[in-house]
């Protein structure tokens, strides 16, 4: 978030706005982040019906006409992902070999991101062709806002405000994204006949998960909003 106590339409001194913006987004950020470490904790004691995240994934994957897509191992704690570029699935280590419940959960999540693509999920599809925009705009539109404030430019914070507007529809279009994913993963856990615990389990553990990205989105919203509020007023 940029600065913006200073410079072209901004004033001096701290804005109270700006300030209360950072302390929601900071609550939000470790309130969810908490809430998805204790709950994944919590469901990583749980054995699952014997098999290992990685293991169920194939299953799943295979069950989905993804019988291409590999499944390798990551460094870390909780950095699985899909990668669509080389179409595998990134396990980290307690999710690759663990047996926990939540195991399961966060390895069939990655494996519904796979499916999605392809069965050509249209959200996906929106959410790949917006990535290269975004790591662009996520790289230029603090760099364009300063100058324009610098240079009193009103033209360059309204272009970088439109290049951060690009950060927020990826956020948007992001969420159902992630939310399909673990809706296929519970339905793939329940109709695989694996027990009510794992069930409930990957319910609890991706729930948790969604609202890191339902916090993400809220707060890029109402940081668009700030931004497009302070650039209206000072221009009065």
């Amino acid at each position: 978030m940029p600065y913006l106590g200073y410079g072209y339409g901004f004033g001096y001194g701290i804005d109270p706005a700006y300030l209360l913006l950072v302390v929601v987004s900071l609550v939000l950020g470790l309130a969810t982040q908490g809430y998805i470490n204790s709950t994944y904790k919590t469901w990583s004691k749980v054995r699952s019906d014997g098999a290992s995240g990685a293991d169920v994934a194939r299953r799943m994957l295979d069950a989905n006409g993804c019988g291409r897509v590999g499944i390798k191992h990551v460094a870390g704690h909780l950095t699985d992902h899909y990668d669509p570029r080389d179409n595998n699935l990134y396990l980290s280590a307690d999710n690759f070999s663990g047996g926990s419940v939540a195991s399961v959960a966060v390895a069939c999540h990655e494996a519904g991101h796979a499916a999605q693509r392809e069965q050509g999920f249209f959200l996906m599809r929106v959410r790949s062709a917006l990535v290269p925009v975004v790591n662009f705009s996520q790289s230029m539109w603090m760099i364009v806002f300063i100058a324009g404030v610098a240079l009193n430019i009103a033209g360059l914070t309204t272009l970088a405000i439109i290049l951060f507007a690009f950060s927020v529809l990826f956020q948007l279009v992001t969420l159902p994204v992630e939310l399909d994913a673990s809706r296929r993963a519970v339905a793939y856990i329940q109709a695989s006949g694996m027990s009510e615990i794992n069930v409930r389990g990957a319910r609890k553990v991706l729930t948790a998960a969604a609202l890191t990205y339902v916090a993400a989105a809220l707060t890029s919203i109402l940081q668009l909003l700030y931004l497009l509020g302070r650039t209206s007023n000072d221009r009065e």
